[in-house]
C-alpha cells in the first residue's frame, strides 16, 4: 500500500504544485489562472506541451525559455518538488484516505500562500476563502463518509485561532493584517478536526519561526519599522503541527508533568 500511495501521490503532487506556479504568479497580478495557457513570464509566449512538465521540463530547458532565453526563476521547479514531497509526506503520515486527500491540497495551499505573502506581503482572498469554503465542504462530507474528524473541534479551532489573530490584529493593526487573520481561521478549521492539540500547536510554532525569522531579518540589516510578512510563519508552523502536533503535544505535556 505504501507503494501504491507513493506511486498516486507523486504525480499528482508534481501536477498540483505545477498548478501553484501558476497561481502564485497570477492571482497576485489580479489575472485568470485559467486563461490564457501557461505562458513565459518574460515574452509570453504560450508553453508547448513537452516545455510544460513538471520538473523535467525546467531541466530540459536549463532553467530558459525556449523562445526568448530568458531565465525562468528556480522557484517554479522547487514548488513543484516542495509540493510532490507534502503529497507524499500527508499520503504517508495519514493512513485514513479522508483525511489525505484533504491535508495533501492543504499543505500545498499554505505553500503557495507563504510564497505570495513573501514576495507581495499579501494573502490573496482570492485563495483563502474558497479553501474555507472547499475545507468546510468537504469535512461535512467526510464526516457523513465517516471519516475521523471532529467538526465540533474544528468550529472551535477556526473561531479560537482566526478570533485570537482578530484580537491581535485590532489592537496592533500595524503589526498585523486580516490577511493573516483569516489565514488563522483555515488554519484552525483544517487541523481542528484532527484535534485542538493540532491547531494550539500549530500558533506557537508560528509565533517561534516569527520570532527567529524576525531576529534573522533583524541580523540582516531590517529595522523594526520594517514590515515582515506572519503569513509564512504561521504557515510553515501549520505544516509543523500537521506532520509532528500530536507528539510535540505530548511532549509538552510530560515536561509539565515533570
Amino acid at each position: 500500500m505504501i507503494a501504491v500511495r507513493l506511486l498516486i501521490a507523486v504525480p499528482l503532487g508534481l501536477v498540483f504544485g505545477s498548478f501553484l506556479t501558476v497561481v502564485t504568479h497570477r492571482v497576485p497580478a489580479g489575472e485568470s489562472i485559467v486563461r490564457p495557457r501557461s505562458r513565459c513570464p518574460s515574452c509570453g509566449t504560450q508553453l508547448r506541451g513537452a516545455d510544460n512538465v513538471p520538473v523535467v521540463s525546467w531541466l530540459m530547458l536549463r532553467g530558459r525559455c525556449r523562445s526568448c532565453g530568458a531565465r525562468i526563476s528556480v522557484v517554479y521547479p522547487l514548488t513543484e518538488l516542495a509540493t510532490a514531497g507534502l503529497f507524499v509526506g500527508t499520503a504517508l503520515r495519514f493512513d485514513d484516505l479522508w483525511l489525505a486527500v484533504l491535508l495533501a491540497p492543504f499543505a500545498a495551499v499554505l505553500l503557495a500562500l507563504a510564497i505570495i505573502d513573501l514576495r507581495t506581503k499579501k494573502l490573496p482572498n482570492r485563495i483563502v476563502y474558497p479553501s474555507v469554503l472547499m475545507s468546510v465542504a468537504y469535512l461535512l462530507l467526510a464526516r457523513v463518509a465517516g471519516a475521523p474528524i471532529d467538526l465540533g473541534d474544528a468550529a472551535i479551532g477556526f473561531f479560537a485561532y482566526g478570533g485570537g489573530m482578530l484580537i491581535v490584529a485590532v489592537i496592533a493593526p500595524r503589526g498585523m493584517g486580516m490577511g493573516d487573520v483569516k489565514l488563522a481561521g483555515l488554519i484552525g478549521l483544517v487541523l481542528g478536526a484532527l484535534g485542538i492539540r493540532f491547531v494550539g500547536v500549530a500558533a506557537a510554532m508560528g509565533i517561534l519561526i516569527g520570532g527567529v525569522a524576525a531576529m534573522v531579518a533583524l541580523l540582516f540589516g531590517a529595522t523594526r519599522k520594517t514590515g515582515i510578512p506572519y503569513g509564512p510563519s504561521m504557515a510553515f508552523g501549520a505544516l509543523v503541527s500537521l506532520f509532528a502536533g500530536s507528539e510535540i503535544a505530548d511532549a509538552y505535556l510530560r515536561l509539565l508533568g515533570a
